[in-house]
């Protein structure tokens, strides 16, 4: 779908120069002299190099919608990881790169994820915003450092280290956000 040039948002994904791009930030610039334009900083979704482009209005740019669709995660084979699609039950075997290393720690059997793909080529992996992890070993507490609002380290069970609160003791099960592995409250199960 063509889109004109500065009603790009963040968060759009546009066809330019051959590639698929997500726009990251935009910034609307009219400059003393000369036309209005939409600065743009964009993210190859393939392999994440970045590019600051300017567009006018009266550029128009290919908008591309990707396909969303939810994959259980089964196992893992080396570098490569496999997930199902629980209508089909079709199997999609995909990289270590294009999950991210990071949200590679949070994945467990079972785990449902959204897969984004543009013509049947998977480009990303999104896990969901939190999930519950038991704490295996957390730091003692000092007395009288509750006085400002502390935190202590704590390792998860699956070896992430994060901060948690001062009351979280080992054994204890808590919701971790994804995106940062920072602790969002003890678990109420």
């Amino acid at each position: 779908m063509k889109i004109n040039g500065n009603a790009i948002r963040p968060g759009n994904i546009i066809e330019h120069q051959g590639r698929l791009w997500r726009a990251v930030k935009t910034q609307h610039t009219q400059p003393g002299k000369g036309g209005a334009y939409l600065q743009v900083e964009l993210k190859d979704i393939r392999d994440g190099t970045k590019l600051n482009e300017r567009f006018r209005s009266s550029e128009s740019v290919e908008r591309v919608r990707l396909d969303q669709k939810d994959y259980q995660y089964l196992y893992s084979d080396g570098d490569m990881y496999t997930f199902m699609d629980t209508e089909t039950y079709d199997q999609v075997s995909l990289s270590k790169d294009l999950i991210g290393e990071d949200q590679i720690a949070f994945l467990q059997d079972g785990m449902m994820v959204t897969v984004d793909s543009f013509e049947g080529e998977p480009l990303s992996v999104t896990l969901p915003e939190t999930v519950v992890l038991e704490v295996v070993e957390a730091d003692a507490v000092i007395k009288g450092q509750t006085a400002a609002a502390s935190y202590k380290p704590a390792q998860l069970e699956n070896g992430v280290r994060t901060m948690v609160p001062p009351h979280i003791a080992t054994g204890t099960r808590v919701v971790i956000n994804t995106a940062d592995a920072s602790y969002v409250e003890r678990a109420k199960d």
